[in-house]
């Protein structure tokens, strides 16, 4: 025992030896305070962290992290957006949780990020286990020849010439990159950029290695808290055999439970009966009123069969959708239909009482519907074809930032959309002149909450469902509040499929939205693609630091010459002349005076400087929604730290994420 606490300690000491004590690096430096990008970090990984430690290390998403295929030690490369900051210096930021209460915080993050990030300002403070340090890391934006430049560490036994031969890029690139002069003096520790022009590595659960056990004569070194040491498996020299004879059993698996599904569905499928061509529209609508129901998101939903029928039936009313528009309206899943007297019943008759506002295809109405709490869309008949577009986006797509939809009824004359009902109403109504409207004034954290949870919404459409969608429709008064201030996107009736085109994902389409809100290139062409929402999403942000309308009327003197303009060109304006957040410039005078410059000014400006992006005239600068999500979680971080400090204790502020 005494021996194997002996080695445990020396064990210690070589690691503290070989980890940087922190990195003596300078950030580059940079020009353009607006200028973003992506970068890629290389994170030794040689004691296997799990890619959800990753996650959180470095704030990305899991599709954000690649592995390299093997080599020793192994390395997980990280994505992330890199920005010029206000100090004229690529950084980009991030929070840890320290997990060893024993040491400094400036020695915890040293070790943990091996070099690749440092603490803003440098402190010898002991690291509480479980505290949050809000640090920042190094990164580079490439001036256009390369498409990214990746930080990495310098290691002992790297060269110039070696990470050329890793990454396939030339000594001379490397070197200009660093403004070195030859490929002699670099410094163990440092930080390198490398210049890459596609994505590094593999996906990191099947890229990443664990790196060969040490020789008999060397110590192993001890699993550090929170990371995970699989010493069952190895990296061969030889032929893989294993990695061979693995992928035959999964595949044989995989093969059997292919032919185990087949049979059982082609056994299921003989049971049941044979549809009659002439059956009735009546007798159609019956079997689909009487089909079984899965729970989704707290909804019930049909799940067997297809919607193959263009005749709805509610009680003893009828309505005939035209088969051009209803096609394959709900392939698979199909909301439940409630009868038209339960919609009467819950709204007593629509009520003027129950009435929560009036929109672009109908008015929405409150009711208590089979013991839950719901919002009811009236629309008429004649607005078929977005009826049919709403249910189709929305019996395919379930998130917590998107309105989840419950059921549908219709009459001859109307058509209803039962859908959660959001307790606290439109974000609209909470931005401009709330007090009117009875609501109260949003907080900082509120909005910038807000802003992350609707951006979310929009990237699961675009990116993340089997069909990418294209919203078209984008603005605050469809940006629905739960009762914790949480968004979720509404209105999906001007909604519209979006294909793949040799330039990306597109749909020519007629023109339809709402003005201040709608990008150039649609106007121009009525070309509606996910850089379409990003522009409208932009506005959405000018509108959340300012409490303006999209479209709004600039102060005249007198009054009768006042003009109306757009919020997005009012605000550019004012960002071109705004330098930094240091002074704020301009952009103050914009900002919504209710929050009594309660904010943190850096995350303001960055918000403001986001949403400059998400409006460029050309859609190809704008980012798409998976950047927004980024950049916005990490301004919320830095606001609940900036909101922490107001009181000295962030666990008196730890409720204002989930809004006031």
């Amino acid at each position: 025992m005494a021996l194997l606490a002996f080695s445990f300690s020396i064990c210690v000491l070589l690691l503290d030896a070989i980890l940087p004590a922190a990195s003596a690096s300078e950030p580059l430096s940079c020009s353009d305070t607006a200028r973003v990008c992506t970068s890629f970090l290389a994170f030794r990984a040689d004691r296997t962290p799990s890619l959800a430690q990753i996650q959180s290390m470095f704030d990305v998403l899991p599709q954000d992290v690649t592995g390299d295929e093997g080599s020793s030690p192994g390395y997980a490369f990280v994505r992330k957006n890199c920005s010029c900051l206000s100090n004229k210096k690529y950084l980009t930021n991030t929070t840890y949780t320290v997990r060893e209460a024993e040491s400094t915080v400036y020695h915890s993050v040293a070790e943990a990020y091996r070099g690749l990030a440092f603490l803003p300002n440098v402190t010898e403070r002991a690291a509480r286990a479980g505290s949050v340090v809000a640090l920042q890391l190094f990164c580079g934006c490439s001036g256009g020849q390369w498409n990214y430049l990746m930080s990495y560490v310098m290691e002992e036994g790297d060269s110039i010439q070696s990470l050329s031969s890793r990454f396939g890029v030339s000594m001379d690139s490397i070197e200009t990159v660093n403004g070195m002069t030859g490929p002699d003096g670099i410094v163990v520790g440092d930080v390198y950029y490398i210049p890459l022009n596609s994505v590094v590595g593999l996906p990191y659960s099947v890229g990443i290695r664990i790196s060969p056990p040490a020789p008999a004569s060397s110590p192993t070194l001890p699993t550090t808290s929170g990371m995970v040491a699989d010493n069952s498996v190895h990296h061969s020299a030889g032929f893989p055999y294993v990695w061979i004879l693995g992928s035959m059993v999964v595949s044989l698996a995989l093969i059997i439970v292919a032919l185990m599904s087949f049979i059982s569905f082609k056994s299921f499928k003989s049971r049941i009966p044979t549809k009659d061509p002439d059956q009735s529209p009546s007798h159609k609508f019956h079997s689909l009123r009487n089909s079984s129901f899965c729970q989704a998101s707290g909804s019930y939903l049909c799940c067997n069969g297809n919607a193959k029928s263009s005749a709805v039936n509610s009680g003893t009313h009828q309505i005939d959708i035209p088969k051009s528009t209803a096609g394959d309206s709900f392939d698979i899943e199909k909301p439940i239909v409630f009868k038209h007297e339960e919609i009467l019943s819950c709204t007593d008759n629509f009520s003027d009482v129950n009435l929560l506002g009036h929109g672009k295809y109908g008015s929405v109405y409150y009711g208590v519907l089979r013991d839950q709490e719901v919002a009811i869309k009236r629309m008429t008949a004649m607005k078929t074809k977005e009826f049919i577009a709403e249910m189709k986006v929305l019996c395919k797509v379930h998130h917590s930032s998107l309105v989840e939809l419950t059921g549908y009824a219709a009459t001859n004359d109307e058509l209803f959309l039962i859908y959660e009902y959001a307790h606290k109403g439109s974000l609209k109504n909470h931005l401009h002149d709330p007090q009117n409207k009875g609501q109260t004034s949003l907080s900082w954290i509120s909005r910038i909450q807000i802003a992350l949870d609707a951006a979310r919404g929009l990237e699961y459409i675009h990116e993340h469902t089997k069909d990418h969608y294209v919203h078209r429709d984008i603005k605050t008064s469809n940006i629905l509040l739960d009762n914790s201030f949480r968004a979720k996107i509404s209105d999906f009736g001007l909604a519209k499929l979006v294909a793949k085109t040799c330039d990306g994902e597109a749909s020519t389409t007629k023109v339809v939205g709402t003005f201040g809100y709608l990008a150039p290139e649609y106007l121009h062409d009525g070309l509606a693609t996910t850089k379409s929402d990003v522009y409208a999403f932009g506005v959405v942000l000018f509108e959340l630091i300012t409490s303006k309308e999209a479209i709004t009327k600039t102060e005249g003197m007198p009054l009768y010459n006042s003009e109306r303009r757009s919020l997005a060109s009012i605000m550019l304006a004012a960002l071109r002349n705004t330098q930094s957040s240091v002074s704020m410039g301009s952009l103050r005078h914009h900002i919504d005076p209710s929050l009594m410059e309660l904010y943190p000014y850096d995350c303001v400006y960055k918000m403001a400087m986001l949403a400059k992006q998400c409006v460029d005239e050309d859609p190809v600068l704008r980012p798409d929604m998976k950047q927004v999500v980024i950049s916005l979680s990490q301004m919320l971080l830095s606001s609940i730290e900036w909101e922490a400090t107001l009181a000295g204790n962030s666990q008196v502020f730890s409720g204002l994420v989930q809004g006031r």
